[in-house]
């Protein structure tokens, strides 16, 4: 039986990928980390022979390597959130990931992941794409929703999409809010749902607009130019659209095909109950 180890973060992502290996067969052996996985990952091991769970600090680069190695895993994929701000954290680092934490120019997400999957790489364990198994979610062009969006999101998406994609280049975030043809919030450490919070926040601190359509805040999250699909594949779910209508926002931009859809029925009727217009875009 074919195995792949999944080192599983935070949210659905690493269920969805565990449920989507084991239908083709694929044996998973899931290196959950202590401080992002949802414990329900212990559940679903115990109610499946073929899945085995072993739990390991952030910081334990070299016991991961020897867990997987020791299953006979020579394929990996990395799949759920693990935040930026953690690598600032109080999590002590083994001698490994020390020694290659100090070796990085910059600590952005790119550096810091594309270094760990070249030390994977060294010790025989090949990351591949976070999309392996996922195809089905990815975003296909169009709009995705009851409504289109409007002639002013239109123009904020544009400009957003500029804007986004100059952000994601640095490999600082993936998401910016727009209002107006105005930069309300840019994506750095803390992640999309916080971001679209912020802008939220922000706006309402303004007081009350002249016009609805003066305050409609646009959300457009993009890959970076170079999008390396092993990590960091822009996602969202119902729960970025409850974020965008807590926040008053109106209006998402996705790129088709570089952007996963989490239960994504319910995302169009949450988004359509909201009077929310989702689009996926074309590479362009």
């Amino acid at each position: 039986m074919n195995k792949l180890g999944l080192i599983a973060g935070n949210g659905r992502f690493p269920f969805l990928l565990l449920d989507a290996a084991r239908a083709h067969g694929t044996e998973v052996v899931v290196a959950a980390i202590k401080e992002e996985t949802d414990p329900e990952m212990n559940d679903r091991a115990a109610a499946d022979p073929g899945v085995r769970v072993h739990w390991l600090s952030l910081g334990e680069l070299s016991r991961l390597i020897e867990t997987f190695q020791r299953e006979g895993v020579h394929q990996a994929v990395m799949a759920g959130q693990v935040k930026h701000k953690q690598i600032f954290s109080s999590i002590r680092p083994d001698w490994r990931l020390a020694k290659l934490l100090l070796s990085l120019r910059t600590r952005n997400t790119d550096m810091l992941l594309g270094a760990v999957a070249k030390v994977l790489g060294d010790e025989g364990i090949e990351l591949i794409p976070s999309t392996a198994y996922l195809e089905l979610l990815l975003a296909q062009p169009g709009v995705l929703t009851a409504r289109a969006p409007n002639e002013q999101e239109q123009r904020d998406i544009e400009y957003g999409r500029e804007v986004a994609r100059g952000l994601a280049a640095f490999d600082l975030g993936q998401t910016v809010v727009i209002a107006a043809q105005a930069c309300v919030a840019v994506e750095a450490m803390e992640g999309t749902d916080a971001t679209i919070e912020r802008a939220g926040a922000l706006m309402r601190s303004l007081g009350e607009p002249a016009s609805t359509l003066e305050r409609s805040l646009t959300v457009v999250k993009v890959a970076k130019p170079k999008q390396d699909l092993r990590f960091d594949v822009p996602v969202i779910g119902i729960h970025t659209i409850e974020t965008m209508r807590q926040a008053g926002a109106t209006c998402l931009a996705l790129e088709a095909h570089r952007a996963l859809i989490f239960d994504r029925d319910a995302v169009h009727t949450q988004a359509d109950a909201a009077g929310i217009a989702v689009i996926a875009l074309e590479n362009g």
